[in-house]
């Protein structure tokens, strides 16, 4: 994980609403999708776009995916952002 992929990732209103809509547990794909008026190609590639940065996790369960938020890795994104912080002073 970059931190550039994480902060590109994070761009995007949708990919932080998928990313808020995890902070109350795993959803499926399914579940996620109805909450935009976006086309779920559109949708499926937010979702690579967070797995790519590791901000998500997927399960597959059956025929449907099942994501998961990854808190690890925007506390890591967040601790190198304060490191840069502290280096300046």
């Amino acid at each position: 994980m970059g931190i550039n992929t994480v902060f590109e990732a994070l761009s995007h209103p949708v990919r932080r609403k998928v990313l808020a809509l995890l902070k109350s547990g795993p959803m499926s794909a399914g579940d996620l999708a109805a909450h935009f008026d976006i086309s779920r190609p559109t949708l499926s590639v937010h979702f690579a776009k967070l797995k790519e940065a590791e901000l998500v996790a997927v399960q597959r369960q059956g025929t449907s995916l099942i994501y998961h938020l990854n808190t690890s890795v925007l506390e890591q994104a967040l601790a190198d952002v304060l490191s840069l912080k502290e280096q300046d002073q």
